[in-house]
């Protein structure tokens, strides 16, 4: 199924054909059980394999040509919310083929595969109390908590009702065992608000950069969280993307932001460009993935 997957990817963008080859050589037997896992998941909804196809070379495309606009400009296309959002996060039928090619990117692309292990190997396993995460996109992460957590609650909060519906769905397919009370809702996190205990747990997915002013985002994170919080926070450096509108240039430019939000770093992964070192990203302003385990200060 994987390798039929690659062959419709193929037959519309054969220039792909190396780093697809070389991603699917390079998986280890668990990314490929899980890649197989979503892809079956998909069929059941009753998705093509070309449809999936196509959702991840629309991706692919879209992400080529807004990379050639920022080479050219050294600047992302849009600098507001209100540029993207019609055309992005409320366009249902837009956003979810978006959020369907994003997930397969997360199995094919070393970048993103990376990301998720760190999430895996630092995530405290068997943490209680409750979860709460900002844009759960495509559910991976809010399954993969449920799963290595033992929370009583679970909240998700996302500006996108493709999106919850998204996650909700994928939450619903794979019946992670958990005794936790889930709720995944739309919702601005700027006024998202929860009674009750502050959370013991907090992930922040490719968020920053889809915001005007990350600061709030970070500061409204620590509102809710304890110095023994685990707050898990991913974005990019150099990445152009049709929806990325807040540019960050370097690493460090995160964490000053983290330190004068009031939340330490503890622990942080840098995924450069697929086939690139770190130093050659930023010496050629080429993507980087950024992860990060913080803590309140």
């Amino acid at each position: 199924m994987v390798e039929r997957f690659a062959e419709e990817v193929l037959k519309e963008n054969p220039t792909h054909r190396s780093f697809v080859e070389s991603s699917i050589m390079g998986m280890t037997g668990e990314s490929r059980h899980e890649l197989l896992a979503y892809i079956d998941y998909c069929i059941s909804r009753g998705l093509s394999l070309s449809y999936l196809a196509d959702c991840y070379n629309r991706m692919n495309i879209d992400i080529q040509m807004e990379q050639i606009y920022f080479l050219r400009h050294k600047k992302y296309r849009y600098s507001s919310f209100k540029e993207v959002a019609d055309q992005v996060y409320f366009d249902n039928e837009y956003m979810k083929k978006y959020m369907y090619g994003l997930a397969l990117s997360s199995f094919l692309w070393p970048n993103h595969a990376a990301m998720h292990k760190f999430f895996v190997n630092t995530f405290p396993k068997g943490l209680g109390g409750k979860y709460l995460e900002i844009g759960p996109g495509h559910g991976y992460y809010f399954r993969r908590a449920a799963a290595l957590g033992n929370f009583t609650r679970m909240i998700g909060v996302d500006v996108s009702p493709a999106s919850v519906e998204l996650s909700n769905d994928i939450m619903r397919h794979y019946q992670v065992e958990t005794s936790a009370e889930i709720q995944i809702q739309q919702a601005d996190f700027l006024q998202f608000s929860d009674e009750g205990d502050p959370f013991s747990c907090i992930v922040m997915g490719e968020v920053l950069e889809h915001v005007e002013d990350p600061g709030l985002f970070l500061r409204k994170i620590r509102q809710l969280s304890l110095p023994s919080t685990h707050i898990y926070v991913t974005t990019c450096l150099n990445a152009p993307a049709i929806d990325h509108i807040y540019l960050f240039d370097k690493s460090s430019e995160v964490e000053e932001l983290a330190r004068s939000s009031g939340l330490a770093v503890e622990d942080y992964l840098a995924a450069p460009y697929a086939g690139k070192s770190v130093a050659e990203c930023e010496a050629k302003r080429l993507p980087i993935n950024v992860a990060y385990v913080m803590r309140k200060l």
